[in-house]
């Protein structure tokens, strides 16, 4: 997601603000911008672009102030252009803002400001944030209580930080949800923001995260932490070590752990500049088709190894429902082996983190050589499998440094459903009414898996109880299938506990036999159009006296009276279910594996990018 960066001290706020997100440059970004206090006004430079685009501005017209904040930008409402760059200014020229995340219910937000007179400059949501705060930031409202206000009215998961020149003596940020981290930095007689600690590192070692639903004041000296209802809170501080990588996993004891806490900012990054939600459209211009192209498709193959494949397999479900090309899975290492049936109406899609897995890589050179289309999706920009790809879909992930894949799993699954939309639209197979509705349901998956990272203590608790078992089961039907397969990967990968994911409905075809009460049966029973089916197969485990622990949604009584265990999820759409249920089951391999006192991050005999057959 975009990054941020604020500075108040006795130094010049530019430099530091731009040398921080320099250090966020990773993460990618289609504008930047900074805002500064300067002689009682707030300035304001920002464009589209690079970073170096910025700097080249702020040289060629200075702009120099002690209290600063600047933002690098992901586009996921306006087009990346110097109107849609943050910060964002409000229409009395006192409050700025910038802002991480997705405002889900701006468009209601925008209809009562417009009614109200307001004169939007942008094409953004966040815009609706500022003219909000100014709403209510009268001549008796402090800055603070004006952002509670306007916090309150927001749908999803956010991350913001706020300037006034009428109180030029501190900066408001806010968390809600996991729309990306916000640290405060504390420095002697300064105090930095950031959205993530590399930003911050070389400044200062004492650091402050904010959890979701609270709010900080900070000031030159200090930071004041209190709820969104302004009662105070005990902040805890924390020393980060000087081992740089070790510093960056910040709160978070393994890189794992905090990839899985990164999905919302990456997922809402997978999104940027690809989703118009007030057209309903959804945008892949990387991958260089238009509509004569897209109808001549016959097939698609997915390939890809390991969780890339169990992507694929959420992708074959959703291209065919929505777009109606018939699509297969092949697994990257066995495909061109296969003397595959491909011609030039045919799509090989490559779904690869590293983008130079040896597998999937001679899978793409042999649909080439048998004269398909190639397409890929993958994490690591400039990578083999992008730049041999006749298109491409970026994860827009950042660095995953965990061997078992959490972040670079979900983004293709969001990935993937935007791709059936996207190849429906070309074809002409989906009408507007449902293409509306399909995107509209993206805008809700930063803060449906917010939710879900939310509700970490039951899963530690369900871990508790599974960290002696031997064996698993996990068991899932029609879009969960492919998630019960990753969820038994990740347990093997880092628990080194044996476990096998199956489809559901096969268990009377053999696996049944294993049920006892040694075997657990991790079971995805969320309300989709399978539920019934799954529940039935609950009820043959319980009868067989096994283990049930069911991923369930909120507020069923049914399955919470079969099941000995349940993890539960928000109630989602049944095409974005498998996002939702995959976090939980991250999760639970995690915590399991941390209790048995295992190497989390690099687990035995495993590699983070396969490079060899």
């Amino acid at each position: 997601m975009c990054g941020i960066v604020g500075y108040i001290g006795d130094r010049d706020a530019s430099g530091i603000i731009l040398n921080g997100l320099k250090k966020l440059e990773y993460r990618g970004y289609d504008s930047a911008g900074l805002a500064v206090i300067q002689k009682g006004k707030i300035e304001i430079r920002r464009d589209a672009g690079k970073l170096e685009k910025l700097v080249e501005m702020v040289i060629s017209s200075p702009v120099s102030g002690t209290i600063g904040i600047g933002h690098t930008r992901w586009a996921t409402h306006g087009v990346p252009n110097a109107r849609n760059a943050h910060p964002h200014m409000g229409s009395t020229g006192e409050v700025v803002i910038v802002h991480n995340g997705i405002v889900e219910n701006y468009l209601e937000l925008k209809e009562e400001l417009l009614a109200e007179g307001v004169n939007f400059k942008s094409d953004t949501d966040t815009e609706t944030i500022v003219h909000l705060i100014e709403r209510f930031y009268d001549d008796k409202t402090p800055l603070e209580l004006a952002v509670q206000k306007s916090l309150a009215l927001l749908k999803g998961a956010h991350g913001i930080v706020v300037l006034s020149a009428r109180e030029p003596n501190k900066i408001i940020t806010a968390r809600i949800g996991n729309a990306g981290g916000v640290v405060i930095g504390y420095g002697e007689n300064e105090m930095f923001i950031a959205s993530d600690i590399p930003a911050i590192l070389e400044h200062t070692r004492e650091v402050t995260f904010l959890d979701s639903m609270q709010m900080a004041i900070v000031t030159q000296d200090t930071a004041v932490i209190t709820t969104l209802d302004g009662d105070i809170l005990e902040s805890e501080k924390h020393t980060l070590p000087f081992d740089p990588v070790s510093a960056e996993k910040g709160e978070y004891r393994h890189f794992m752990q905090k990839e899985i806490h990164e999905q919302v900012r990456s997922l809402t990054d997978t999104l940027a500049g690809r989703v118009n939600f007030e057209e309903g459209k959804v945008f892949l211009d990387s991958l260089k088709l238009d509509a004569n192209q897209a109808n001549e498709i016959k097939k698609i193959i997915i390939t890809g190894c390991g969780t890339a494949a169990h992507a694929g397999m959420v992708g074959k479900i959703l291209i065919e429902r929505i777009t109606r090309i018939p699509t297969e899975v092949q697994i990257a290492s066995e495909f061109r082996y296969s003397e595959p049936i491909v011609d030039q109406h045919t799509v090989v899609i490559a779904i690869s983190q590293s983008g130079e897995t040896a597998d999937t890589l001679a899978a793409m050179e042999e649909g080439r050589k048998r004269g398909s289309k190639l397409w890929s999706i993958v994490n690591a920009l400039g990578s083999q499998a992008m730049r041999i790809a006749d298109g491409y879909i970026s994860m827009q992930s950042g660095p995953e440094i965990g061997v078992a894949s959490t972040k670079a799993f979900t983004a293709p699954l969001v990935d993937l459903y935007m791709l059936a939309i996207y190849l429906a639209d070309l074809r002409g197979s989906i009408n507007e009414k449902r293409r509306r509705e399909l995107v509209a349901e993206l805008r809700l998956v930063p803060d449906l898996v917010g939710k879900c990272l939310d509700r970490e203590e039951q899963i530690e608790n369900a871990a508790r109880e599974l960290k002696y078992i031997r064996n698993a089961i996990y068991l899932g039907r029609g879009i969960n299938m492919p998630i019960a397969y990753e969820g038994a990967l990740k347990l093997k990968e880092i628990s080194y506990i044996h476990a096998e994911g199956y489809p559901a409905g096969e268990m009377k075809h053999g696996p049944i036999a294993l049920i006892d009460r040694e075997m657990p049966v991790i079971a995805l029973v969320t309300r989709d159009p399978w539920y019934e089916k799954m529940i039935s197969q609950v009820e043959q485990a319980k009868a067989r006296g096994g283990n049930v622990i069911a991923v369930a949604t909120d507020g069923d009584d049914k399955i919470a009276s079969l099941a000995d265990q349940v993890l539960w999820v928000p109630e989602a759409p049944w095409m974005l279910t498998s996002i939702i249920t995959a976090i939980p089951l991250q999760m639970l391999a995690y915590h399991i594996a941390v209790l048995k006192g295992l190497d989390v991050d690099q687990p035995r005999n495993l590699a983070k990018s396969v490079t060899v057959e």
